[in-house]
């Protein structure tokens, strides 16, 4: 049975991710915290997690956001990916636990937008948006932290199901674009999942006209959810 919920949110708006496009994007809230195996059935309709609330686009004119995983069972990196993962392995170290609010977290996310034009000409996010956005959930939610030499330089949000985790987002330095960390942190996430044993990493919505969404397509195989059905890109 699917737990109730409440539509906070359900007006059209600038899309984020194409200019001049008009979205949709009813936000949705849970009346009670999503278990394991109800946030994979969240997952497998395409929904994504903002903060508390669960999102899924209903766009009047479009339907450009194509929900995209990784299938544990296939998935093989390629021979750059797996140079990136070896480098990181080498010259990073990964932490796991609960989400953390500080202010190191917090510049490193206003550090990533900046450097990467991703502000759209909003105010740099404080703590409380940075724990509103991201670590306020509605279901289990976990951090990897990276760290440099005892500095942090990238962090990843990930929500938890039982089959499946969700890639929410990725924070990190720039400056370091020899490491490659946000495509390091993807691959760190499959490594998880497979120690776990569960069969999918879902790394949110492929758009693709936006430049910052097409990395995802650089994952093969991977699958994509078009007209309600998961289909294969080899």
């Amino acid at each position: 049975m699917q737990p109730q919920e409440i539509i906070i949110f359900d007006s059209l708006s600038p899309c984020p991710y194409l200019e001049g496009q008009t979205a949709r994007l009813p936000h949705r809230q849970p009346l009670k915290r999503l278990t394991l195996n109800q946030f994979d059935e969240r997952l497998e309709i395409g929904d994504r997690r903002s903060g508390t609330m669960l999102y899924r686009p209903g766009c009047p004119h479009c339907q450009a956001c194509e929900p995209i995983r990784l299938n544990l069972q296939t998935f093989q990196p390629n021979a750059t990916q797996r140079r990136t993962f070896r480098l990181g392995e080498e010259r990073l170290e990964t932490r796991v636990g609960r989400p953390i609010v500080d202010d190191q977290r917090v510049e490193l996310f206003n550090l990533h937008r900046d450097l990467r034009g991703l502000d759209r000409g909003d105010d740099p996010i404080d703590a409380a948006g940075y724990e509103q956005f991201l670590t306020d959930s509605c279901c289990r939610t976990i951090e990897l932290s990276y760290w440099l030499a005892d500095r942090l330089v990238g962090i990843a949000i990930t929500d938890v199901g039982s089959q499946a985790l969700s890639a929410v987002y990725c924070t990190y330095d720039p400056r370091l674009s020899d490491l490659s960390i946000g495509t390091y942190s993807v691959l760190k996430q499959v490594e998880l999942c497979r120690e776990q044993g569960r069969r999918y990493l879902y790394l949110g919505y492929y758009v693709a006209g936006s430049p910052h969404m097409l990395y995802k397509a650089k994952f093969h195989p991977h699958e994509r959810r078009i007209n309600g059905q998961w289909q294969l890109f080899p």
